[in-house]
């Protein structure tokens, strides 16, 4: 019984860490995201300041 606890534990703790690096990976695709309507922004002010 101690070893399937400890085992428990450890699988919980591994699906933390799982989640917490898909949590990351969507957080940098939206910053990536938002960087690239950033300079498309700015392009397109530069554009019409020509």
């Amino acid at each position: 019984m101690k070893k399937f606890i400890v085992a428990l534990i450890f699988g919980v703790f591994g699906l933390s860490l799982a989640g917490c690096n898909t949590t990351r990976g969507v957080g940098q695709d939206i910053q990536a995201a938002g960087e690239s309507i950033e300079d498309f922004a700015e392009e397109t002010r530069e554009d019409l300041n020509d």
